[in-house]
């Protein structure tokens, strides 16, 4: 047998070997093309349904507390006396805590998250930004327990150093922590919104003879506001859903009020308090929690569907 012959036998093997491959390859792709939408298709029904199924729990326990507790009674009533002889399921004062609570975390977290945002958008440079975000996204990965005990154990001593009358378990407290704790929420969401403007932009108002300062506040906050109150609104559902730093710094006082020296307990905060106590399954205070919670779901939704509604109402698009 010639060399010629002894080649082409081996190319002809060859190329039917790379077929073969080709032909292995190509059903392998096939099958896998088959299967993943399936697994993705039961990741994303684990979902789904792990949310139906919360949703499912809390609407009917809490039809359960309706049921024997009045729907007005509990939305209008100022008492929460659960464990009196004669108990009262008023949720306002729980309102009125957890209102007042994100009230002053907003305060805090507003206007240092805007101006952090600001810095780093607009004044720093992109080796400092590279550092300081980072950092400044540490806080956000502090267990909640800690800033509570944070809360506690340092800001309220300092409080009440100097606001004497402040009891040792009060709003003010949990309230500022809670906005320390939400700042990189508010400071990187609206970076990301502020860092999204064009260029352009920025150099046609600094060519028309604006300050830096003037962009800013005229040109780039106004053209980034969709994103900057999305992450006020999101933020403040962050706030209203906090648990630890309620439960340990505010105290469990049902008081209605404006008075952040007083202690005050938040929807969170009573929830903990029910499970962690010696509520039995299918009494009416164990099926309190379930209707505190509902309402609590039912904000922090709102919330987000605000928070979306903003988004897509006044997003700018370049």
């Amino acid at each position: 047998m010639t060399s010629n012959s002894k080649s082409e036998q081996l190319s002809t093997h060859s190329v039917r070997q790379l077929i073969n491959e080709k032909r292995s390859s190509k059903s392998l792709v096939h099958v896998m093309g088959k299967i993943i939408p399936g697994i993705l298709f039961v990741f994303a029904f684990v979902s789904v349904f792990t949310t139906v199924g919360i949703i499912y729990t809390l609407f009917s326990e809490t039809i359960e507390f309706f049921q024997r507790v009045s729907f007005v009674d509990f939305f209008t009533g100022t008492t929460l006396r659960p464990l009196s002889q004669n108990p009262e399921f008023g949720i306002l004062p729980l309102i009125n805590g957890t209102l007042l609570s994100t009230l002053i975390a907003i305060l805090v977290a507003g206007p240092i998250g805007i101006m952090a945002a600001i810095y780093l958008s607009e004044y720093a440079s992109e080796r400092l930004r590279k550092k300081l975000k980072p950092m400044l996204e540490v806080l956000a990965g502090i267990p909640t327990i800690v800033y509570g005990f944070f809360a506690f154990t340092f800001v309220t001593p300092i409080i009440r150093a100097v606001w004497p009358s402040v009891e040792a378990t009060n709003i003010l407290s949990p309230g500022i922590v809670m906005g320390i704790m939400i700042i990189p929420m508010v400071a990187s969401l609206s970076e990301d919104a502020m860092n999204s403007v064009p260029n352009s932009m920025r150099e046609g108002a600094l060519a028309l003879g604006a300050t830096k300062l003037e962009v800013t506040f005229k040109v780039i906050i106004p053209a980034a506001i969709s994103g900057i109150i999305a992450s006020f609104v999101l933020a403040i559902s962050r706030a209203i859903g906090e648990t630890m730093i309620v439960t340990i710094a505010s105290g469990s006082s049902k008081n209605v009020g404006f008075d952040v020296t007083e202690s005050m307990q938040t929807m969170t905060a009573f929830i903990v308090e029910v499970s962690s106590g010696d509520a039995a399954a299918g009494t009416t205070i164990y099926y309190s929690i379930y209707a505190v919670a509902m309402t609590l779901f039912v904000m922090t939704l709102c919330m987000n569907l605000l928070a979306r509604y903003i988004s897509r109402k006044f997003r700018e698009e370049y």
